[in-house]
């Protein structure tokens, strides 16, 4: 009832606010004397944090009933996003803003003496992601929401997340991310909403007395599942959507059978951490039961809510659609085949219509590692039902393709082969759409990477290039710039990202220019203090900020980046005159705990960083700061600062990325080779305003095809290559041995698999064009802008418009609700 009369209270002085402001002050002092049983001079940050965002949820709870109710009432068509990961980041300023409450409690909160800023900084970062694909789906979820799309995520609830990253004499180190330690104020734990998942044992077939063959299983063990629901708040049109995040429980009824601690904690691991160590049997059989824990809780709860609705299973697929993000979901198609046959009694082949139609799937790379497979006895283990409808599904498909396509083909896309299950062969033969998340990365799919399929199935692929919640990357992260933007262009970009392409009308106007250069600078300022802060490093802000933060992965080549800085450094030392603009290298990167070579880069990237920041001679021109502990909330601290985006992945290795769309729309200029989305970056802002090199994907599969490439010859007869190489080694970079030693066999005696010494002439080609043209002031200035003004194309609420559209068929439920589309463009209180 409180949070009712607060919600029509604030709502009452919309327009007027300084009541508005008036009003909240006086309910935050009574829900913090509730909470806490004190007064604003005596709370902690922390106090202070809880209590404000137990006003917010208590005002949008209202919507996210309504909303769910408008879906059901209105037997809305509803999409479930399936994602071992997502990285929401922060959400306090992110509701705040979709909420309309932004401005308006700051100012508020100001007026009491609390910064809105320090309590943001008592928030953790929800850790349930690596990095691109986490952070994609909660772009999605963002967009879902803010177009009044009926869509769910559903995923786990990681209790430590990934790890904390910190480094200790150089080298990477890895720590529990407890971001769960003081509470979650923004999930809602649905004990009601709990299911068994069940694991183990064997099962085989038994007779009814209907003459149907039913699963009789033995042995085995359950564990509960329990949903703990997020508010996804639209961003001002009162949707508040659901992302269902998973925790094991045991089951009191299985009590008896964990007697000791060791026995409780295997179950518990379940939902401890994104993806354990899989370089062990134990590892891989964990990841492959949280893989089956989150899909099969999942289906389980969308197929009891849809019998609820009281529609004929014959129908699902008008009112269920199931999104595979990637491969780690792919048992949704077997788990779906399960309950409709085992446990809703329908036959095989209607089953396996309605699976293919409310099943979709995205494929997010081309790096057969990242494509999962699963041994036959690890999955005959841990699932033994799934492994025999997976059985029966590549028995059906091959009987239903002999004799219409050749052999070999068949062999090569069925679903079991040599001894392993082919997660990606389920995900493509089990839905009705397959997917690629950029025009090139598509293409490859169709062409090389999944052609056997595209012959099978060519209706079943399209593209949808990946997108970015723009009201995040630029509103949220980027204040000063926004700011500029809307007094220049108007507001109406903030609800549709198109709008920004405006700006071009602004592209000779000195005025604009400048204050969009000082929005830039200020922000430099302020990541350069933060630098001072956590690392001790002085940089300079008039610097040119080199930036590349993503996975530490080889193909991503963050040593292609290093190689060339090394390079720069030997140059100043032979000349300090050089006419080399000062530039600061920024580095953020996790490696994988045992990928050991990428942690190697980690510690050369380092020991190079010693060396080169505590050279006086060079005058401070180069500096390399390598950031601990990459996440979303520092990517919204360097974005923002960045004059440079590093896009410089082999050709067709990187599926789209996303990071160079987040610093593109911060008018970051892009150095990049023509790999995944940056084709499209590039036709976007035309060839003069981004910086493209090295080999395209055509000349990489050449090499693949003749076989002719010789990494070794280039060491040799290059002296910049062999100097920059032997500088690995020969003690000129201190404390690296073996790494060093480690890095140049990579390139030299196993010949170089990502061509980094082979693009190494084309890429310093490219970063000479950008230190000449960022000392053209007026020239960059432009370049920055063309580049923001054509970020729109890039939001995530197109994607999923496209998405919805195109292969999931749901609609904005305002569409149909006129009283809710009236009130689609209001805000919660201002």
């Amino acid at each position: 009832m409180a949070h009712q009369l607060i919600y029509q209270v604030f709502l009452s002085h919309k327009g007027e606010n300084q009541v508005g402001k008036n009003e909240f002050k006086k309910q935050f002092k009574k829900r913090l004397a509730e909470k806490f049983a004190m007064e604003v001079k005596d709370a902690s940050a922390n106090e202070l944090y809880q209590t404000l965002g137990s006003i917010m949820t208590a005002n949008y709870s209202q919507d996210w009933r309504q909303t769910w109710q408008d879906y059901r009432d209105q037997q809305q068509k509803q999409t479930y996003y399936f994602s071992i990961e997502f990285l929401p980041g922060k959400m306090l300023k992110s509701n705040l803003l979709n909420m309309g409450w932004l401005e308006m409690i700051e100012e508020a909160l100001q007026e009491m003496g609390i910064s809105l800023n320090d309590l943001a900084e008592i928030e953790p970062d929800m850790a349930l992601g690596n990095g691109g694909l986490g952070r994609l789906a909660s772009c999605f979820m963002d967009s879902i929401a803010s177009c009044g799309l009926p869509g769910n995520g559903n995923g786990i609830r990681y209790e430590y997340g990934l790890f904390k990253q910190r480094f200790v004499d150089g080298y990477q180190v890895e720590l529990p991310d407890e971001w769960l330690q003081k509470g979650n104020i923004w999930e809602i734990r649905k004990e009601s909403k709990a299911v068994d998942v069940h694991f183990g044992g064997n099962v085989y077939l038994r007779e009814n007395t209907k003459g149907q063959l039913r699963p009789v299983y033995e042995d085995g063990y359950s564990v509960r599942a329990v949903p703990y629901d997020t508010g996804m708040v639209g961003y001002q049109n009162n949707i508040v959507n659901t992302m269902r995040l998973w925790s094991v429980e045991i089951p009191a009824e299985e009590e008896d059978r964990y007697r000791s601690i060791e026995d409780r904690r295997m179950i518990k691991d379940l939902t401890s951490v994104l993806y354990p160590d899989d370089s062990n049997d134990a590892g891989r059989k964990l990841r492959l039961s949280q893989e089956y824990f989150f899909v099969s809780a999942g289906v389980q709860s969308i197929l009891r809510y849809y019998k609820r609705l009281g529609f004929s299973f014959d129908q699902i697929n008008q009112y269920i659609a199931i999104h595979i993000n990637d491969t780690h979901p792919a048992m949704c198609v077997a788990e779906f085949m399960r309950l409709l046959v085992d446990e809703e009694g329908l036959p095989w082949e209607k089953a396996w219509n309605l699976t293919v139609k409310v099943m979709s799937y995205t494929n997010h790379t081309i790096m057969a590692e990242a494509l999962e497979k699963w041994s036959i006895p690890m999955m005959k283990e841990v699932c033994p039902r799934i492994y025999q409808i997976i059985e029966e599904i590549d028995r059906r498909f091959v009987a239903e393709m002999t004799g219409v396509q050749p052999f070999d083909l068949i062999e090569r896309t069925r679903i079991i082969q040599h001894g392993q299950i082919h997660m990606a062969h389920l995900a493509i033969i089990g839905s009705h759409s397959t997917n690629g998340v950029a025009k090139l990365h598509s293409d490859l799919l169709k062409g090389v990477v999944l052609h056997d399929f595209y012959v099978l199935y060519p209706a079943r692929f399209n593209n949808k290039t990946n997108g970015i919640a723009q009201r995040r990357w630029s509103q949220l992260a980027n204040r000063s710039m926004t700011k500029v933007l809307n007094n220049t262009i108007g507001t109406s970009w903030n609800s549709d990202p198109k709008d920004l392409r405006l700006l071009m009308n602004y592209v000779d106007d000195d005025k604009v220019l400048d204050a969009l250069d000082e929005a830039k600078h200020e922000n430099k300022i302020n990541l350069a203090e933060y630098i001072k802060q956590v690392k001790g490093i002085e940089v300079f802000p008039d610097a040119i900020f080199d930036v590349q933060i993503k996975r530490l992965h080889a193909y991503k080549r963050q040593l292609l980046n290093l190689l060339h800085i090394v390079k720069l450094y030997f140059d100043l030392k032979e000349n300090p005159n050089l006419p080399i603009y000062p530039r600061v290298f920024i580095f953020g990167a996790k490696a994988a705990p045992s990928y050991h070579y990428a942690k190697s880069v980690i510690k050369v990237i380092n020991e190079t960083a010693n060396l080169i920041n505590n050279d006086q001679t060079i005058n401070g021109k180069l500096k390399i700061v390598f950031l601990e502990n990459y996440n979303v909330t520092l990517a919204e601290r360097i974005i923002p600062a960045a004059d440079v985006s590093e896009q410089i992945s082999l050709a067709s290795k990187e599926a789209s990325g996303t990071s160079n769309m987040k610093l593109m729309l911060n008018g970051a200029v892009t150095v990049a080779t023509l790999d995944g989305a940056n084709i499209e970056i590039r036709d976007a802002v035309g060839d003069e305003n981004i910086s493209i090199f090295g080999l395209t994907e055509t000349e990489v599969y050449r090499y693949y095809q003749e076989h002719n490439y010789n990494s070794s010859e280039l060491y040799h007869n290059d002296p910049v290559i062999h100097k920059v190489l032997n500088a690995f080694v020969d003690g000129t970079i201190p404390n690296i041995t073996v790494e060093g030693q480690e890095i140049i066999d990579s390139l030299i005696k196993y010949n170089d698999e990502f061509f980094v010494l082979r693009d190494f002439d084309a890429y310093c080609d490219a970063q000479e064009s950008i230190n000449e043209a960022y000392q053209d002031r007026r020239r960059w200035k432009q370049i920055s802008l063309r580049n923001i003004a054509n970020a729109g194309r890039f939001s995530s609420d197109e994607t999923v418009k496209r998405y919805a559209e195109d292969i999931w068929q749901i609609e904005p439920v305002f569409a149909h609700d006129s009283e809710r589309g009236a009130k689609q463009h209001g805000t919660y209180l201002l």
